[in-house]
């Protein structure tokens, strides 16, 4: 698809610690600069936060289905930002945003099966490589919002600070941008597109609390 420019970054602090916060922002894929902050020399990096992007190496790193998903979203963010064209709708990752009475809850899943946790209280259960226990959860909330990426656009404005008392955010990083879609929890939980993908968020983060209190 013809490429359109990623809109502003933007670094929001819904946490009390400043670590909940930096893994926060990652989890959309959307800054760079966060990125290279948080980069630990393993993966390719050196291509990824170039300051001349080379195009086929991004290409070649969007297109891995066996890389980390966080790694083909940032390849796909720097081919937007320097107006190349990106494959339409290939969705990435997942991010559940429920406001508590002490704070945020987020949950998110990615497309390699990784998976991360920040509670209001900024605990964090990450989970990472082939075969932990969350990774059939995590695999099957991804494949559980592609119907709703499939009938809805990308934001082309700055990320929203996280949603208000009573709300739910759905986003999904796609290889196009930043998708997202937010109502009351009720509202969600019926509707014909959201409702799946809320209840497979329901229990993989029900998992991710039982391992973490384990």
């Amino acid at each position: 698809m013809t490429a359109t420019k990623p809109p502003p970054s933007v670094f929001h602090e819904p946490y009390a610690e400043a670590r909940a916060d930096q893994l926060y922002n990652l989890l959309f894929c959307d800054d760079l600069a966060v990125v290279a902050e948080n980069a630990h020399g393993r993966g390719p990096w050196a291509t990824l936060l170039a300051d001349q992007p080379d195009v086929e190496a991004l290409r070649r790193i969007a297109a891995d289905r066996d890389s980390d998903s966080r790694f083909r979203a940032l390849a796909c963010l720097r081919l937007r930002e320097a107006g190349e064209d990106v494959a339409a709708k290939e969705l990435f990752g997942v991010i559940v945003e429920v406001p508590q009475d002490h704070g945020l809850d987020v949950l998110a899943a990615f497309a390699d099966g990784s998976a991360r946790y920040l509670n209001q209280t900024s605990k964090i259960v990450i989970f990472e490589g082939r075969g932990h226990p969350a990774e059939a959860l995590a695999l099957a909330l991804v494949a559980a919002a592609q119907p709703v990426v499939d009938r809805i656009g990308p934001w082309d404005q700055a990320r929203l600070p996280p949603p208000g008392p009573g709300r739910v955010r759905l986003s999904f990083v796609v290889s196009d941008g930043l998708y997202f879609g937010e109502a009351p929890f009720d509202a969600f939980w019926n509707d014909a597109l959201a409702g799946p993908v809320l209840r497979k968020a329901t229990e993989l983060l029900q998992q991710a609390v039982d391992i973490a209190l384990s």
